[in-house]
């Protein structure tokens, strides 16, 4: 009886916290609260909370980093949900993997007078579904300091930006998004498997953290048969 009163109460935790993050409240690259706020606030123990956070972990919710915290890693291919924004994959249980392309540093001087500097590390990424379709290509550019000039070396923490990023300290606070749709390169159409001059939709995106750093420049395109976007606006009930 015990055992089952404590599987209620970690499923309730799951299942909430879950809420949260599928419904944009925690998005991705969130930072949750520390074990003892969350335990308060589900009235749970704290060897409840961990048993919750380890099921969030293992069904790709969340990820853990010593000296960090829980990060929120579910991310369904965002776009910006800082921003308003919130998209979802039309087929919702799709699975998506992910190819990184490149990890390397490089000079941009035409980027100095935006960002202060023309050292950054470039990542780029394919993002593919379950029957080999890639369904979106991302262009991320970081500052090449702060830890983050030696990635090309150490490579990104569980394969994830947004934990390597934060295990740097650097956590995404605010920033800008622009959106619009434009035919396809031939080098991006051939990296994502398409006809060049194929529509598809383009996101860019521009990142602070808390202390109002630059973090990252991202340029998303992204296939709209596949994406879905959704702007929320007026008072939430």
């Amino acid at each position: 009886m015990i055992r089952h009163v404590r599987f209620d109460k970690k499923k309730r935790v799951v299942d909430e916290l879950i809420r949260r993050i599928e419904g944009g409240v925690m998005v991705d690259g969130f930072l949750l609260p520390g074990e003892h706020q969350l335990a308060e606030e589900f009235a749970v123990s704290r060897g409840t909370l961990r048993e919750a956070l380890a099921e969030l972990k293992r069904r790709n919710y969340i990820a853990t980093q010593s000296g960090v915290g829980s990060i929120v890693t579910f991310d369904g291919m965002v776009l910006d949900q800082h921003s308003g924004w919130a998209q979802a994959l039309a087929d919702t249980g799709a699975r998506v993997s992910t190819d990184i392309l490149r990890l390397e540093a490089v000079t941009r001087p035409d980027l100095f007078n935006r960002f202060g500097s023309d050292q950054f590390i470039a990542l780029d990424r394919r993002r593919r579904t379950s029957d080999g379709t890639a369904v979106s290509l991302e262009r991320s550019l970081m500052p090449a300091s702060g830890g983050l000039e030696s990635l090309p070396d150490v490579g990104l923490i569980d394969d994830s930006l947004t934990i390597t990023l934060a295990a740097y300290g650097y956590v995404g606070a605010e920033g800008d998004q622009w959106i619009g749709a434009e035919p396809l390169s031939d080098e991006d159409a051939e990296l994502l498997g398409r006809p060049a001059g194929t529509v598809f939709l383009k996101a860019s995106r521009t990142t602070y953290d808390r202390r109002e750093r630059f973090m990252e420049y991202v340029e998303s395109w992204l296939d709209p048969l596949h994406f879905r976007l959704h702007l929320q606006f007026g008072h939430s009930k």
